[in-house]
């Protein structure tokens, strides 16, 4: 017999298994050395070095665009048909899926093929499989517990999903991913199973053990995880569509759910950005290796993981609000300071030859990217489920998905056009501090506890 309790571990356990697709494929391994490679691809077309990392920096935010895109067209509508039918699970197999065939597609991208453009196709598989599945195992979480525990719910899940990001990549790290420089892991070790450093297999294995990972930890959300009976619709496909479209056209009518999206559409974007191009940024301005990006992430992930379990009690405690207000105001600085910043001044003030304060800075920023990114995803996840109902809630996180993709292509978009047109990766990160203030001036609108009555 499944308990409640058991139900809500299985629930858990989706952040524990997804979780290392952000953090090893999309920041922290996958993308700096994505960003080495294309580097070394573009240098042998001709460009000199800083312009090969701007280039690669643009590369990786058009395949991010072209994700996005397609994430943000399809999430309503496929939201609206699985509440319609009442049917989650099916749609997290399939999504699941194409989670395992993208992230396991990465291994192919060897750093003499160059195959910059077989990698992103395989990347944005995985990454659309991850969104998707994300959308309809959040519509699960209203039929978790009561209003009153989804802030803590929301919290503890992100908290276990960060845990799980920072096992995970404290494993690549030590065992598996190799240096470029001397082609030994952080500990010294050759990479494991007689991975071929110089081929770097070592740190292209993050695709299948990243695919691997899923598989298993998968297990217990599937085998304690059911859909809660009668929340579908029951409406027809072409029924449910229509609903969709009554409740997008009743939208700006419902001003604190409207205010919510197009709030969550800018600060949720500036912040993926944030998170896909944080490693990039490191190895092309401050020169990173690929093992001390990893050790940033660790720093990071560790903070997200206290963080977001201290914000989801003061998510229950104070309503999400106050929490998403908090968090984005963090994340202006440190974006701020990573525009600032490069390897031989900080604001215009030199610094002496091989100074160290900017590594320094930088991974003072991961602490707060971290704490403040993971507690602005909980509490936003807990805001969502107070505007929807357990039968509406696909849709409702569809819409909730296309809030964040439907300008998920406009933070990578500003910034591969900002890195192209001034040729620096730092002026490149500047669009993200106007993402996030609108999206802190439309959340004014949005009432402390949605549309629910507060208890």
């Amino acid at each position: 017999m499944t308990t409640a309790r058991k139900r809500i571990w299985g629930w858990y356990f989706f952040d524990w298994a997804s979780q290392p697709y952000n953090t090893l494929l999309l920041t922290f391994i996958f993308g700096p050395y994505f960003a080495e490679v294309a580097r070394a691809h573009y240098v042998g077309l001709g460009l000199a070095p800083d312009a090969a990392a701007a280039e690669a920096q643009a590369a990786w935010g058009y395949g991010q665009t072209l994700a996005g895109i397609a994430i943000a067209l399809l999430a309503p509508v496929l939201g609206a048909i699985a509440d319609g039918s009442g049917r989650r699970m099916a749609w997290i197999w399939a999504f699941s899926a194409l989670y395992v065939i993208g992230s396991w597609g990465l291994w192919f991208l060897a750093p003499e093929t160059g195959n910059l453009t077989m990698a992103l196709m395989f990347f944005g598989i995985g990454l659309i499989g991850m969104e998707f599945a994300t959308i309809f195992t959040n519509s699960l979480m209203p039929s978790l517990a009561d209003h009153d525990e989804m802030g803590k719910i929301s919290g503890s899940g992100f908290a276990f999903g960060y845990t799980g990001g920072i096992l995970s990549l404290v494993i690549m790290l030590l065992l598996l991913a190799e240096s470029s420089t001397t082609g030994k892991t952080l500990i010294g070790l050759d990479p494991l199973f007689g991975l071929d450093a110089a081929a770097r297999e070592g740190t292209r294995a993050v695709g299948p053990f990243t695919a691997i990972w899923y598989a298993v930890f998968m297990l217990p959300f599937f085998l304690w995880v059911r859909e809660p009976k009668g929340t579908g619709t029951g409406r027809s496909l072409g029924g449910s569509l229509a609903d969709l479209g009554r409740l997008l056209r009743s939208l700006p009518s419902r001003q604190s759910l409207f205010a919510y999206l197009m709030s969550s559409m800018f600060y949720r974007d500036s912040l993926n950005a944030l998170y896909g191009f944080g490693g990039v940024y490191a190895s092309g301005v401050l020169g990173w290796s690929v093992t001390q990006i990893g050790v940033f992430g660790i720093i990071g992930a560790i903070s997200g993981a206290v963080a977001t379990w201290i914000g989801g009690k003061m998510d229950a405690a104070r309503g999400p609000k106050p929490v998403i207000v908090l968090s984005c105001w963090v994340l202006i600085v440190v974006c701020a300071v990573i525009v600032g910043m490069s390897r031989d001044q900080i604001f215009g003030l030199p610094l002496a030859p091989g100074s160290a304060l900017p590594d320094y800075i930088m991974y003072a920023c991961g602490i707060l990217i971290g704490a403040a990114g993971g507690t602005v995803q909980a509490a936003s996840r807990t805001m969502m489920v107070f505007h929807t109902t357990p039968e509406r809630a696909t849709e409702a996180f569809g819409l909730f998905a296309l809030s964040g993709k439907a300008t998920s292509f406009i933070a990578p978009f500003a910034i591969a056009v900002a890195s192209d047109l001034s040729g620096s990766q730092r002026i490149g990160v500047a669009p993200l501090i106007g993402l996030f203030l609108v999206g802190l001036v439309l959340l004014i609108w949005v009432k402390p506890h949605g549309e629910q009555t507060p208890t």
